[in-house]
């Protein structure tokens, strides 16, 4: 897509979405920063009231390829699951696969407009930490949520789950690895012994019986909060059975300090350790690979390259 002009969602198509969809009629359209898979627009109604629109087109996707967990059949299956369990998230008003009012696959759902967790923790800690108490519940209920085969739930609900958390990651890890090391050069310069580090820690690690339900990007920022308090997850899409504690280091990685309240025991340190190093090899090379294309906040995506690679090569 580089080079092109994107061509994101027209105001006229997205009025008779609204019209058709719900009944009601469009008075603005706000396209929300932020997303390299889908689109996000906030849709304001005559009423005063909104909604939040999600478009899967393929202008819409920042990625040179394809991700294997975006798309609409990806969030109804995560959303239903999750409902299931009494983690909450935003309500699904409309879902459009056909392409019968727009000309991609589509989610209408409930706006929560209330701001972020991470915006309710710079503001109000205190009441930030009562919003982090219920996040850990829903954490934990996930994490009860078992399934013999990791993969999206999508995957997992069609049968086509996998197993074996670990040599997955290894493959992915070692991926990231040449991808980073061809990109940065003090990684280069050092590829075989994060190479060798990264087989070693992956080696020994026994395969598991069942997997717990993650998130997989649960940042602050992925967390809203509604107006009862309550933590509103969302970008759910790659909502996967898969070991908890590659959860865990995502989540260690952007709450920081913050950490702490929602730490569980019984975590196993072996797959932590070789999950973080996993992570922060795809925290270089994925803002990287992002930007050999035409996604717009450059500078942010650098940053991330940078934070990371100084915490891949302290594993040297």
């Amino acid at each position: 897509m580089q080079g092109a002009k994107r061509q994101f969602a027209e105001p006229e198509q997205v009025k008779d979405l609204a019209r058709k969809a719900l009944g009601r009629d469009l008075v603005h359209v706000e396209r929300l920063k932020g997303g390299s898979k889908k689109g996000v627009y906030r849709l304001e109604f005559d009423r005063g009231d909104s909604a939040v629109l999600y478009s899967w087109a393929e202008d819409e996707n920042f990625w040179d390829t394809e991700s294997p967990s975006s798309g609409l059949r990806f969030f109804e299956a995560a959303q239903r699951r999750l409902r299931e369990i009494g983690v909450r998230v935003p309500h699904l008003y409309h879902a459009d696969a056909g392409r019968e009012h727009y000309p991609a696959d589509v989610a209408l759902i409930e706006d929560v407009r209330t701001g972020s967790l991470e915006d309710r923790l710079a503001r109000d800690p205190e009441g930030g930490r009562r919003v982090m108490d219920r996040l850990a519940a829903s954490l934990r209920a996930m994490a009860e949520c078992r399934s013999p085969e990791h993969g999206t739930v999508a995957a997992v609900e069609s049968g086509q789950g996998r197993r074996d958390c670990v040599e997955l990651v290894l493959g992915w890890a070692l991926k990231d690895l040449a991808q980073a090391a061809a990109r940065v050069e003090r990684i280069g310069q050092v590829e075989q012994e994060l190479g060798e580090r990264v087989r070693e820690l992956a080696a020994g690690i026994e395969e598991r019986a069942d997997y717990g339900l993650i998130h997989g990007e649960l940042g602050p920022d992925h967390v809203l909060v509604d107006d009862q308090d309550e933590p509103v997850l969302i970008d759910i899409e790659g909502t996967s059975f898969f070991d908890v504690e590659w959860e865990h280091v995502f989540l260690r990685i952007r709450f920081g300090p913050d950490y702490e309240h929602l730490r569980i025991d019984g975590l196993d340190e072996r797959r932590l350790t070789f999950y973080r190093l996993a992570q922060h090899l795809s925290l270089v090379a994925g803002p990287l690979r992002l930007l050999d294309g035409d996604f717009p906040d450059r500078e942010f995506m650098m940053g991330i390259a940078r934070h990371h690679t100084e915490q891949a090569l302290a594993f040297v």
